[in-house]
C-alpha cells in the first residue's frame, strides 16, 4: 500500500541531522511539506540545502524547543506558511552523560529541559490546532533506555521514561479529539551521537540485541511513517520498540 501525504504538513525537532533528518526525508518522499527545525543553525543550514537540492517541499526555521517563547514560534511561523499542521514529531534530544555521584545540576537540568521540557512545550503549542482541527498525530522519539536504565545515564534514562508517561497522558486526554500520541523508542542506532561510542561499548551493545546488528535511522522513519499514517488511526498511546529485540 502506497501512502501519499500530499496533503500533509509535518514539523519535527530535531531534523537538522541523524532520526530527525531521516525521518523528515522519508516524509518528504512521501510527498509531505515538513517543516525542518533544530536548534543547531549548522547542522539545518546542511539540512535544508539537502532538501533544496532534492526539489521536496519544506520550510526550515531554528528553534530551541526548550524555549517556551520559541516553540510557540514554530508552531505559528508554519501556520502563517501552511495554514494548518498535521503531523508534530518530538524527536529533539541531547545527552549530558555522567555517573550519578559526578552528574553537575547542569547536566541534570539540560537534559531534562530539552528532551521532555521540550516536548510538552511544543506538544501544547499545537495541541489547540489540533482541536481545532480534529485532527492531529503526534509522535513522541523516546529510548530504549527510558525503559530499561543505564548507567551513567540517569539524567537522559529520567527524560525519556518521563516522554512515556507523557506521551500516554496526553494520548488520554486528547483521544476524543481524534488526536493520537505515540512513542517510538529506538535501541542502538547508527548515529554521529552512537559513532563517538569506542568499539568495546559498541560491541556490548550488540551482545544484547538479538539481531545482532544496529538499527538505522530509516528504521525509526518507517515506524513514524506507520504512526502518522492511516493504518495506525486504532493506535494511541503505545510504545514502539525499534531495537533488534533489546527489549522484550
Amino acid at each position: 500500500m502506497v501512502i501519499d501525504f500530499a496533503d500533509q504538513v509535518v514539523v519535527v525537532t530535531g531534523s537538522g541531522r541523524g532520526i530527525g533528518l531521516a525521518i523528515a526525508e522519508t516524509f518528504a518522499q512521501q510527498n509531505a511539506s515538513v517543516v525542518l527545525s533544530d536548534y543547531n543553525e549548522a547542522a539545518l543550514e546542511n539540512a535544508k540545502q539537502h532538501f533544496q537540492e532534492k526539489g521536496y517541499r519544506f520550510s526550515a526555521f531554528p528553534c530551541d524547543v526548550g524555549e517556551a517563547a520559541a516553540g510557540q514560534q514554530l508552531i505559528e511561523k508554519t501556520l502563517e506558511e501552511y495554514g494548518q499542521i498535521h503531523i508534530l514529531i518530538n524527536n529533539a534530544g541531547i545527552t549530558r552523560d555522567n555517573l550519578l555521584l559526578r552528574m553537575k545540576e547542569s547536566q541534570w537540568n539540560d537534559v531534562l529541559h530539552t528532551n521532555l521540557t521540550g516536548a510538552f512545550l511544543l506538544t501544547k503549542a499545537i495541541t489547540r490546532h489540533f482541536m481545532k482541527q480534529r485532527y492531529g498525530r503526534i509522535i513522541n522519539i523516546s529510548s530504549v533506555v527510558g525503559i530499561t536504565g543505564n548507567a551513567g545515564q540517569s539524567n537522559y534514562a529520567a527524560s525519556k521514561a518521563g516522554l512515556i508517561g507523557f506521551s500516554k497522558s496526553v494520548a488520554k486526554e486528547l483521544a476524543s479529539r481524534n488526536i493520537t500520541v505515540n512513542v517510538i523508542a529506538p535501541g542502538f542506532i547508527e548515529t554521529q551521537m552512537t559513532e563517538a561510542l569506542g568499539d568495546d561499548v559498541k560491541q556490548a551493545f550488540l551482545q544484547n540485541i538479538p539481531l545482532q546488528k544496529a538499527g538505522t535511522p530509516l528504521d525509526i522513519a518507517h515506524v513514524a511513517l506507520f504512526l502518522a499514517s492511516p493504518l495506525a488511526d486504532y493506535l494511541t498511546g503505545q510504545v514502539i520498540h525499534v531495537d533488534g529485540g533489546m527489549v522484550m
